[in-house]
């Protein structure tokens, strides 16, 4: 039941899925593999060992398992992995990994990357993941499940931004954006927590207040910064949310953390 329009050109040796749609003027290289029912609409370039999930939907002119954009790279067989059930909308880039890096770029489940997105070499997305309109993630960026990432906003390579947390349009994310966090601003600064989208998400309210109370107590003007987190251990150590925050931050001390601003 595959189905690949007249004017597309596939190579013989890529692997197709059952009911796969390929539409025109698209290229589809010999090391692909697209599972079942994925649909290139139209104008789509897909090159490299890259495998898209199944139920993905690419739009136009996207082009996705080019090399890494990477002064380092001389041609080594890196891949690029894209989860089932993305949709890929216009324009939108992702390239795959270096030998120098993770070797993979990859990209989980149930995603929505608008119009002229890129992701960059290396990088390691979630499931549930939303890129805005021309959102950028710099090389080896790590984006946890459920995050929104702003139109126009660009996250700088090597960062790492936690679960369910939202990056503000324009923001210029260059240190590590902790789980449920809300950041924005050029350079992006800790604005609170990402409320809306944790009522959206079901959390509790005992949780959310649980959050509430303990960003308030991390980030206070009193103390040592290390003097804070090890209060939210010993206060919130039942409540798993905080405990994400802190593994979090814990997790890689050399790299910088947004933080709230302060007042002058």
């Amino acid at each position: 039941m595959t189905k690949v329009h007249p004017t597309a050109i596939v190579d013989a040796a890529a692997k197709l899925g059952e009911d796969v749609e390929i539409g025109p003027f698209c290229i589809v290289g010999p090391d692909v593999t697209l599972e079942a029912r994925v649909r290139l609409l139209s104008h789509v370039v897909v090159d490299g060992v890259t495998t898209i999930g199944e139920d993905t939907v690419v739009h136009a002119f996207s082009a996705l398992g080019g090399p890494p954009q990477h002064l380092g790279y001389k041609g080594e067989r890196t891949q690029l992995v894209i989860g089932p059930r993305n949709t890929i909308r216009e324009q939108v880039t992702m390239n795959t990994g270096t030998a120098s890096g993770r070797g993979v770029t990859t990209i989980g489940a149930d995603g929505f990357f608008m119009a002229e997105a890129h992701v960059a070499h290396d990088c390691t997305v979630g499931d549930n993941v939303v890129l805005a309109k021309g959102a950028t993630l710099g090389g080896h960026v790590d984006v946890g499940n459920f995050v929104f990432v702003g139109g126009l906003a660009a996250i700088h390579q090597f960062s790492r931004v936690g679960r369910y947390s939202f990056i503000g349009g324009l923001a210029a994310v260059t240190k590590d954006v902790i789980p449920y966090g809300s950041v924005w601003g050029n350079h992006a600064h800790l604005e609170g927590l990402n409320l809306v989208g944790l009522k959206r998400r079901g959390f509790s309210r005992e949780t959310i207040n649980a959050l509430r109370a303990a960003y308030r107590l991390m980030f206070a003007d009193e103390g040592t910064f290390q003097e804070r987190l090890d209060d939210v251990v010993e206060t919130y150590s039942a409540t798993p949310e905080v405990m994400e925050i802190v593994d979090f931050i814990r997790a890689d001390g050399n790299r910088p953390l947004c933080l709230p601003e302060r007042e002058v």
